[in-house]
């Protein structure tokens, strides 16, 4: 009886788990994201940031994780609203999109530099112009099943336009 008490228990717990990562999203999935980028460069034009470009999607787990790890690490959050306008860009590897959709993907990851062959969230940073400066794996950044301090403050910290320029 107490092993189907804990078993019924765990499946629940895991239940509400599922349910929960599946409410969150922070990827805009409705929204042209050539037009997404283009609001963050200037945003970054006029605060002398660069544009942190977390491309991915609400079907990623790993995507989710490190939304909520930048989230809730202070340290890491405040590197991040100093130095960058930060974005999720959503990336949709279905084939179901529409046409538009489905072009508007197409000229995103190639202004991108085609970053999803490092996998998912993939991070790109670009410069107050546009320019890609630099193409993130995000698998460098991961510490178990989810991300490192470490790793993830020396990526930020060392793509800062202070760095940089």
């Amino acid at each position: 009886m107490i092993k189907k008490m804990v078993v019924l228990a765990f499946a629940a717990l895991l239940a509400m788990s599922v349910n929960a990562q599946a409410l969150k999203k922070v990827y805009d999935e409705n929204i042209n994201p050539n037009e997404q980028i283009d609001n963050a460069i200037a945003k970054a034009k006029q605060s002398g940031k660069f544009v942190v470009c977390q491309v991915g999607g609400n079907w990623c787990p790993w995507c989710l994780r490190f939304a909520d790890f930048i989230t809730n690490d202070t340290t890491i959050s405040k590197v991040i609203d100093e130095n960058f306008e930060y974005i999720h860009v959503n990336y949709n590897p279905r084939k179901s999109a529409s046409a538009e959709k489905a072009e508007q993907t197409k000229t995103m990851m190639k202004r991108l530099g085609n970053p999803a062959r490092f996998g998912f969230p993939v991070f790109v940073v670009l410069d107050e112009k546009g320019n890609v400066l630099h193409i993130q794996d995000s698998s460098f950044l991961e510490e178990g099943n989810s991300y490192d301090q470490k790793k993830v403050l020396r990526f930020f910290k060392n793509w800062t336009p202070s760095v940089v320029e």
